[in-house]
């Protein structure tokens, strides 16, 4: 009898590699907070024991939600893990637990914040820890831009649909407006929704998501779509062209998905005859066009469990959740290994770290809350109000 050992993917750090990890902090796209304590150095060999310690003092009184792309070293101590969504949804129906510990990204936090009771505290271990796609689309910004469609005369034909990777402020937005919120599951669902209300959508923040719900699932054509850009005047778009739009797609994207490209998934498909391709419905528009398979992270983890031994898995997501698979399913034959061919965690995502959440769990067993996320009481109303929008969908 043999052990099977854990698999090793085929993949090379490029020089970012630490910041990747999350082991670096960039200036020019993170907050870069300093933890208001002493943080335990990550090479502490005391950590796990640590962390465990922390969280049996504390009990019933902590949840901890790990995000499926989280390291290992911190979703061992997750009680339940999932996507955004389901995290969220989860903390809500765990009312006793005074502290939610959110082992993801700022978002999801505020997500939490939102569907959880007044009482209830929600932790997030490292505040650097944002979304570079989140923070593509402002409240300021998405102002401007429901001035430019007033102008052009078609905002009164447009129902806003954002994407669960949002801020709550966009997420506010969406709720004022008459729109809902959607994830990578049901951003179908959604739009089928939204375009009952009215005759275009403004798809906020992931111009991907939108534009392969639009295309691949909707059978619209990528005429209907245009993007709009933050940056340029108008968002570079004519009147005429926001009026001949369906879709009008904000342009933001995912940092780690938006890096899978058709050449990763023709060398591939060279390298290992017979594979399947699976990737995120956040990756670009050629990408899922030449994939065998697409679908939310949800969807990837249950084709996987599906899957008859011996198969071959190219998966085109964040590199934790791969590693994670690649392990759990050698064991029965599956070969699983990452799209790309270089290095692609999740560089914020990343920055909850073992040494982060023993000090957050550390700090609640003492007494003191830290790095509280809080949403305002205007905000969460409205944010609520999409939210629920979205909880209504068919």
């Amino acid at each position: 009898m043999t052990t099977a050992q854990p698999q090793e993917l085929d993949v090379q750090p490029t020089p970012l590699a630490l910041l990747l990890l999350g082991r670096e902090a960039d200036p020019r796209s993170e907050r870069g907070v300093e933890c208001p304590g002493d943080l335990p150095a990550p090479s502490d060999p005391d950590l796990v024991a640590r962390a465990r310690a922390a969280k049996e003092k504390l009990g019933d009184k902590v949840f901890v939600l790990g995000h499926h792309y989280q390291r290992d070293e911190v979703i061992q101590f997750a009680d339940v893990t999932g996507d955004s969504f389901k995290l969220a949804r989860d903390a809500a129906a765990r009312p006793e637990a005074e502290y939610i510990v959110f082992c993801g990204v700022h978002f999801m936090a505020e997500s939490a914040d939102i569907l959880t009771n007044d009482e209830q505290k929600v932790v997030l271990p490292d505040l650097a820890a944002g979304c570079s796609m989140a923070d593509m689309a402002t409240a300021e910004q998405v102002a401007e831009c429901w001035d430019v469609l007033t102008e052009a005369g078609v905002a009164e034909q447009v129902v806003p649909v954002s994407y669960m990777n949002s801020s709550a402020d966009i997420k506010a937005f969406t709720g004022r407006h008459g729109g809902t919120i959607c994830t990578s599951s049901n951003a179908k669902r959604a739009l089928e929704w939204a375009f009952q209300q009215g005759e275009k959508v403004l798809f906020l923040p992931d111009q991907h998501l939108g534009r392969n719900t639009a295309v691949r699932d909707m059978g619209m054509s990528l005429d209907d779509c245009v993007v709009y850009n933050p940056h340029k005047p108008n968002g570079g778009l004519s009147a005429e062209e926001l009026r001949g739009a369906k879709m009008i797609l904000w342009r933001g994207h995912c940092s780690v998905h938006g890096r899978f490209s058709l050449d990763s998934v023709n060398d591939v498909r060279a390298r290992i005859p017979g594979v399947n391709v699976l990737v995120h419905p956040e990756c670009r528009h050629e990408v899922v066009s030449a994939a065998d398979y697409v679908g939310s992270t949800e969807y990837i983890i249950k084709a996987l469990e599906a899957a008859p031994a011996g198969s071959k898995w190219a998966i085109g997501t964040e590199l934790n959740l791969v590693r994670r698979l690649a392990n759990r399913f050698a064991p029965e034959g599956k070969e699983i290994v990452f799209l790309d061919k270089t290095v692609c965690f999740c560089s914020t995502m990343n920055r909850i770290d073992l040494p982060h959440l023993v000090w957050a769990l550390e700090s609640l067993a003492e007494g003191t809350l830290v790095n509280r996320i809080e949403v305002d009481k205007e905000t969460e109303t409205y944010a609520k109000l999409a939210l629920e929008r979205m909880l209504a969908l068919p």
